[in-house]
């Protein structure tokens, strides 16, 4: 959604983007850029096609968009989960 927001308001010919992801549990030592070394952690691994007449340029700057849109920056920063019960419906 933010690339497709970003090439809109620039006015560039982007008319459908698709993205795969593929997720896999790898083991830490296994990753040369990876701070964690020890265990096990997760690797999305994301692809994205970007269909329209776009030139270089511009298909270089949505894919740097596409690093900076909310979902992938929650995803690589570092995450708290904090679960509650909550009381039942009566």
């Amino acid at each position: 959604m933010t690339v497709a927001l970003y090439a809109r308001r620039k006015n560039w010919p982007l008319e459908k983007v698709e993205v795969r992801l593929n997720h896999a549990k790898i083991h830490a030592a296994d990753c040369a850029d990876c701070e964690t070394r020890e265990g096990k952690l997760d690797e999305i691994q994301s692809e994205i096609t970007l269909v329209g007449p776009l030139d270089d340029e511009q298909r270089a700057r949505l894919l740097q968009i596409a690093g900076m849109c909310p979902v992938h920056r929650t995803l690589t920063s570092e995450v708290k989960i904090r679960t509650k019960l909550a009381a039942a419906a009566a």
